[in-house]
């Protein structure tokens, strides 16, 4: 085989990893991205949802995971996984198992305990 045909063959292969490499690459960061925006929907829902529900007619400080999920339509692992990773959604620290509550809500609670 003569040099030229080796060069060909280099370049050509060079160029062909070079491509799937990046092709690779814009794949894993258009998954990335629809991973993202998909949680971020998902938890706009389950915050505009509590929202709607600590108007004053609504006594309560916590929901469970399953009435979230049941009203958001959501699974109840996608429910706690949301609520786990949200900054104004925290879980029940008390008796209550599986219970998420509103940062501001918990704050207010807090402040008018007496105790």
């Amino acid at each position: 085989m003569d040099g030229q045909l080796w060069n060909d063959i280099i370049s050509t292969s060079l160029g062909g990893a070079a491509g799937g490499a990046v092709a690779g690459l814009v794949l894993y960061g258009v998954q990335c991205a629809h991973v993202a925006l998909r949680d971020r929907r998902d938890s706009k829902r389950i915050y505009k949802w509590m929202l709607l529900q600590r108007g004053p007619e609504h006594k309560w400080s916590y929901r469970s995971t399953r009435t979230i999920a049941s009203y958001t339509n959501l699974t109840e692992d996608r429910v706690r996984y949301l609520c786990s990773h949200h900054p104004r959604i925290t879980l029940s620290t008390g008796r209550e198992e599986d219970m998420w509550s509103l940062e501001e809500q918990l704050v207010r609670m807090l402040e008018s305990d007496p105790n």
